[in-house]
């Protein structure tokens, strides 16, 4: 069956979140919350790590920590249980004595309390080899190579035309380097399990974005049969793409469990261990090459991108994608090459690949207005491509004009001096700048939703989605009203369990297309059986294939983002006090939860523009800014007058609700955006994230 665009009722407006009474009351409970629920007391898990970037445990000493009052048992390589398929490196938790990185969980401590299970941790004595061959930790270190096509966004390198004869005869050459820092996702729950064993099935409440991923992962891994590991995630206090994937501490939650006698262990890693396993973004380095006519129109566009990655498992930042589709040129070349170290595995957050790339794409674009003496916003528009560069196909809604139009109107754009550093308030330089922003309108196939009605149109709606806090639980409400011309009311929606029918991550902006298109299916399903009005008890499920046409249309979500900045002439300081994002989204389902998502992927994005830069140890390896005291993020004092609006529109060729996804789109460009308004209030370049008050000075 397929789907066919439904009505928007409820969609369109602003449905109070459905959660938000259970949680500003205190009564959503988390994952390692669980433990306390459950009919035998929890014992307290913590995790002792290596302190040594490679190398090997000799021998793990806890007589000191089994003396302590309250630790009942400590876990490690010789005694924990033997995954069955140990073949995601990450995962083979307490396998061997193998040390691969700094940080690595080496042994497991159980207590009945967790200040007992702390101190134990610190009494257990690891003695460890480091190997004979010095560690390469930072990215300056090792040798780059070419990535597997599957980590790299299908291909690693893509080139159309005769890039160099371009570039040779273009009359103006932007050629420059641009950096991004390790940044670390931070929600505000930190990465947490409670795990239980009954027999041969495991249970985990998991501070997850994909259940069924994490039952999936796992139960393999430890030769589960299917069916035999549940997951559950009723509430989840943000994510930012670090639970979209299950790591090293899930793992060691279940192999602690194993060894707990029946007793339920819940395991919360700590502030400063999640910034060595829980996932990060990987520094990146970005070659930018932009030949034009003197009107600034492209002819050639070059991407050469630089990650590192970790030597025990590969992981490729996929920053040189966005060049490919954004903006018309005959000529162009995107390359991604990654360095393998001796550190933790970096892993997706928000907006990965897209954040950094249009970074120093959009810097460059900058660059090139000035080298041109064209408008940024006239730029942008001169380069508008007429189908997608990279596959040729139409896009199917490409409004990034109008965002940019409405945008430079809403934001005072015309009253501009083109002149940078010509305007002083005080000892303030004030500057304006701008970039595009976009992001694929991702779907994932293989979700399946399970209708059933109740009677007085009444329906339970079932899909083993997870709300991470962007506001699932209320669209998706919204989403079944609409489907089955019921108010929200009516639906009694169930999430976050792998005993609901199969649902994909939260992830990539695609979580409420997939799964909604899932719904729409079943409904629709549900009445072309059963009439408008069926009767208690009746079913009906439906599985989500590929709804929208992705091989012969381009379907992407676009924006611009508008930036005013302030930069002390004595003291280099930034401020910014204004921001200004509109975008081209679809239909929005939800304006509140909207209007959350893309204000905080702004804020997110100017955190990553001034604040945020994880600094690694070049001799040990281990991040040294591993809390928040250290690693800055931006706070309330640093957001001024931040605005976002939306085109009016629906695509009902990339969803049936006439969506496109909104969770990472506000955090592209921005950094772009506030760099650019920097150099117009300056008159100086900043090619490096963090934009810091140094770069002003001197």
């Amino acid at each position: 069956m397929t789907a066919t665009p439904i009505r928007a009722r409820s969609m369109g407006t602003h449905l109070t979140r459905l959660d938000g009474h259970e949680k500003v009351t205190g009564r959503a409970t988390y994952a390692a919350e669980h433990g306390f629920t459950l009919p035998e007391r929890p014992l307290h898990a913590w995790l002792v790590t290596s302190t040594i970037p490679r190398g090997r445990v000799e021998r793990v000493d806890a007589s000191d920590a089994l003396a302590h009052r309250g630790v009942v048992t400590v876990v490690d390589h010789t005694s924990a249980r033997r995954l069955a398929k140990p073949d995601d490196a990450e995962l083979a938790v307490l396998q061997d004595d193998a040390i691969a990185f700094r940080g690595q969980i080496v042994a497991v401590v159980l207590a009945e309390t967790i200040e007992a299970a702390r101190e134990g941790a610190r009494l257990v004595r690891v003695h460890q080899t480091p190997a004979d061959s010095a560690p390469q930790v930072v990215i300056e270190d090792g040798e780059p190579y070419t990535p597997e096509a599957a980590n790299a966004g299908h291909e690693p390198d893509v080139v159309q035309g005769d890039v160099d004869a371009a570039l040779a005869r273009a009359a103006v050459t932007v050629d420059a380097t641009y950096t991004t820092p390790h940044e670390f996702n931070n929600p505000m729950e930190p990465h947490a399990v409670t795990a239980t064993w009954d027999g041969d099935t495991l249970t985990l409440w998991d501070s997850t974005q994909s259940v069924h991923g994490v039952a999936a992962v796992l139960g393999r891994a430890l030769g589960l049969a299917r069916g035999k590991t549940r997951v559950l995630a009723p509430y989840v206090g943000g994510g930012f793409g670090s639970k979209g994937l299950p790591h090293a501490p899930e793992m060691a939650a279940a192999l602690a469990a194993f060894a707990a006698d029946g007793r339920p262990v819940q395991l919360a890693v700590t502030r400063q261990q999640m910034f060595a396993l829980t996932g990060y973004r990987t520094q990146t380095e970005s070659r930018v090459r932009l030949g034009a006519e003197p009107d600034g129109r492209l002819v050639a566009i070059t991407h050469d991108a630089l990650s590192q990655t970790s030597r025990y498992k590969e992981f490729v930042e996929q920053t040189a994608t966005a060049a490919r589709m954004m903006y018309a040129a005959d000529a162009r070349s995107t390359t991604h090459r990654v360095v393998p170290l001796d550190v933790a595995v970096p892993a997706w957050m928000r907006a990965p690949g897209e954040m950094p790339g249009m970074y120093a794409h959009e810097v460059a674009m900058d660059e090139l207005a000035v080298a041109c003496g064209v408008d940024p916003v006239d730029l942008r528009v001169r380069n508008e491509p007429e189908v997608e560069p990279e596959t040729g196909n139409p896009f199917n809604e490409r409004r990034l004009v109008e965002c940019l139009q409405r945008g430079a109107d809403r934001f005072g754009w015309a009253d501009r001096d083109p002149e940078p550093g010509s305007r002083l308030v005080g000892d303030w330089r004030v500057g304006l700048g701008m970039a595009s922003a976009t992001y694929p309108a991702l779907f994932m196939p293989g979700n399946t939703a399970r209708i059933r009605a109740l009677g007085d149109q009444r329906y339970a709606v079932d899909i083993g989605a997870v709300d991470i806090g962007t506001g699932a639980r209320t669209v998706l409400t919204q989403i079944a009203a609409d489907a089955l011309g019921v108010e929200p009311g009516r639906i009694e929606l169930s999430l976050g369990d792998t005993a609901l029918p199969k649902a994909t991550v939260a992830g990539g902006s695609a979580g409420t297309s997939s799964w909604g298109t899932a719904i729409v299916l079943a409904a629709q399903q549900l009445r072309a059986d059963h009439g408008d009005d069926p009767d208690a008890g009746v079913e009906s499920s439906s599985t989500s294939e590929g709804y929208p046409d992705m091989e012969n249309l381009a379907l992407h979500s676009f924006g611009a983002v508008f930036v005013e900045a302030r930069v002390h002439r004595w003291t280099g300081e930034v401020r910014v006090p204004r921001m200004l994002g509109v975008y081209s989204v679809g239909r929005v389902i939800n304006p509140t939860t909207a209007r959350s998502q893309l204000l905080g992927g702004l804020v997110m994005g100017l955190s990553g523009a001034l604040f945020e830069d994880g600094y690694r140890d070049p001799r040990h390896g281990h991040v040294v800014t591993q809390d928040l005291a250290t690693y800055h993020v931006a706070s309330h004092a640093d957001v001024g007058d931040l605005q976002v609006e939306w085109l009016d529109e629906e695509d009902t060729a990339a969803t049936p609700m006439g969506s496109r996804g909104i969770g990472e789109i506000g955090i592209v460009g921005t950094a772009a955006a506030v760099a650019n308004a920097t150099f117009h209030a300056t008159g100086t370049r900043v090619r490096a994230l963090p934009v810091t008050a140094d770069h002003f000075l001197g």
